[in-house]
């Protein structure tokens, strides 16, 4: 009889060693890197002809560790590559005027706003036409890389210029 039993337990020992339970939520290394590129963009303007801002959802709710870096193309260079500058930024004219370009995110959206000292109305080329490229990373990688650096940002996320996708929200 006690051979019976040890068999038993030995067999269900087995059979409930195996068995899994449901899968628990994503960890840093589900996290998958990604880059689009909103074209065309024209800021809208707020209460104020100071203010002008964009906004779209995000496709997919972000999870709560990543992060959203985005950069505006402020020019090409001479061999056709655009040149990203990393948002916020401001920009200093000689005459004391300043312009902010800002953004802010949540898990659903972003807005992206930019303020003048002066009437953007007069100085369209800052808020029509204008293109980003919106990175989403793991916010660890965000404290690891020169984030100013659109080059080294896609370098670390392991991500190519094919896989920018061009979004029309």
């Amino acid at each position: 009889m006690k051979k019976i039993l040890t068999l038993f337990a030995v067999v269900g020992l087995i059979a409930f060693s195996s068995c899994e339970g449901p899968e628990g939520p994503p960890g840093n290394d589900a996290l998958s890197p990604a880059a689009f590129q909103v074209n065309n963009v024209n800021l809208t303007r707020g209460n104020n002809g100071f203010l002008y801002s964009y906004s779209a959802n995000f496709t997919s709710l972000l999870y709560d560790d990543e992060t959203v870096l985005i950069y505006r193309k402020t020019d090409v260079t001479n061999s056709g590559a655009p040149v990203w500058q990393l948002i916020p930024k401001t920009i200093n004219f000689s005459n004391g005027d300043v312009l902010d370009y800002f953004f802010d995110f949540s898990r659903e959206d972003f807005i992206i706003s930019v303020e003048a000292s002066f009437d953007l109305a007069q100085e369209p080329s800052f808020i029509n036409n204008q293109t980003f490229r919106v990175v989403i990373i793991p916010s660890y990688l965000a404290s690891t890389v020169n984030k100013s650096n659109y080059l080294d940002v896609m370098k670390a996320a392991k991500l190519n210029e094919s896989q920018v996708k061009n979004i029309k929200f």
